[in-house]
C-alpha cells in the first residue's frame, strides 16, 4: 500500500497519482490540504524522508515569503507550523512501509516503486 499526500490542484501531484494508479498498486490518498497530518503523523514521514522540516517547506508559497521567510525556528517550531499550514508541506508525498519519498519526477516516482 502506498500512501500519497496529495493535492488535487498541484500538476505534480496528479501526475504521480496516475503513475501510481498504472503500476496496479494499492493507494491510500490523503488530501493533506482537507485532514493535515498530525504533529506525529508527519514528524513519522520527516524520519522516514530523512530530511528536517524545513526541507519539505515549500519556499515559494506567498504564506512563506509573507510569514516565515528569513525567521528561525526549530525542528518542533516547524513540525507545529506546516501541521497548522499544510499549503506550506512539499508534494506529492509518497510513503509505503519504512520507505518515503518526495515525488516531484518521474524519476522519483520509479525509483520509489
Amino acid at each position: 500500500m502506498i500512501q500519497i499526500y496529495h493535492n488535487p490542484r498541484c500538476q505534480k501531484s496528479r501526475t504521480a497519482l496516475e503513475y501510481i494508479e498504472s503500476t496496479g498498486e494499492k493507494i491510500e490518498v490523503i488530501e493533506y490540504l482537507k485532514t493535515p497530518p498530525t504533529v506525529k503523523e508527519l514528524t513519522a514521514v520527516l524520519a522516514l524522508l530523512k530530511v528536517k522540516p524545513l526541507d519539505i517547506v515549500r519556499k515559494k508559497e506567498a504564506l512563506y515569503i509573507e510569514k516565515y521567510k528569513d525567521k528561525s525556528f526549530t525542528d518542533a517550531q516547524w513540525i507545529k507550523i506546516l501541521v497548522e499550514n499544510p499549503i506550506l508541506i512539499e508534494r506529492p508525498i509518497l510513503v509505503s512501509g519504512k520507505k518515503a519519498a518526495i515525488a516531484r519526477d518521474t524519476e522519483s516516482l520509479e525509483n520509489f516503486i
